[in-house]
């Protein structure tokens, strides 16, 4: 990893899990698990969670993100929650554009634009999902099918903005099945993402962006994923749940 140029990420996906009573008590055992970290440690959390982690990690070197973003500032949106609403909070990143949002939710390359640059506009550092299926990827189409998903995601975004915007790459077919992309494939996929930013903003910036790989890494596969030139973190779901696991990982990206 060019660690002159970007820094290695790790953040926690929790899902729709854990109460803020049960939140309290992993972040508790988060916190020592992590402390001395060397790359930065973030957690998304499901909106009933966020007061709790925002105020347990406080004075900590955990950040602190959400799950999903609406893209109005305000209105009639029912049971939606504005960038605003989360800068206010102290909440720093967002996710956005997860598979299981477009998969179960309608979320599509548009909508997924929108969010960006609404979480942009209010202060807060998307996390940018993009990824293929099984199907997409042993037709041949991943990397255009991937080029295709950051250039929309990116549509209007300015190169100063993109200083603050991380793009993890998802395979969906190995998001929850246990699978997992080899780490020739997490870098090839990854250099693609780095290559198509470098074609919109230049390699300077391309350089500069963070891109994780998200999709089944744990503690056994971690180091060698991280290994890789264009693989700068990791978007953790189902080891995100478990201060050990997740502290694992945090490791492996520190040493890079």
């Amino acid at each position: 990893m060019d660690k002159q140029n970007r820094k290695a990420i790790i953040a926690g996906n929790w899902k729709m899990n854990k109460t803020a009573t049960e939140a309290k008590t992993l972040i508790s055992e988060l916190i020592p698990a992590v402390k001395d970290a060397g790359c930065e440690v973030v957690i998304c959390v499901p909106f009933t969670d966020l007061v709790t982690a925002v105020e347990m990690t406080k004075g900590t070197n955990i950040h602190v993100g959400a799950e999903n973003v609406h893209f109005e500032k305000s209105g009639a949106f029912t049971g939606e929650i504005s960038a605003d609403m989360l800068t206010d909070l102290g909440v720093e990143y967002v996710v956005i554009g997860h598979s299981e949002r477009r998969q179960y939710f309608a979320e599509t390359n548009e909508t997924v634009n929108k969010r960006t640059k609404a979480a942009l506009a209010g202060g807060l550092k998307p996390i940018i999902c993009v990824g293929e299926s099984l199907d997409q990827r042993e037709q041949g189409v991943t990397e255009e099918l991937v080029r295709m998903q950051v250039k929309i995601a990116l549509n209007g975004v300015t190169a100063d903005e993109l200083k603050n915007v991380v793009i993890a790459y998802e395979p969906i077919w190995a998001i929850g099945t246990g699978k997992t992309a080899t780490a020739d494939q997490a870098e090839e996929v990854c250099a693609a993402i780095r290559k198509v930013v470098g074609e919109l903003y230049g390699e300077d910036a391309a350089k500069a962006l963070t891109v994780q790989y998200g999709g089944s890494m744990n503690p056994k596969n971690a180091e060698e994923l991280l290994s890789k030139p264009d693989v700068d973190g990791g978007l953790i779901g189902g080891a995100s749940l478990k201060a050990d696991q997740f502290a694992v990982i945090v490791d492996a990206a520190t040493k890079g």
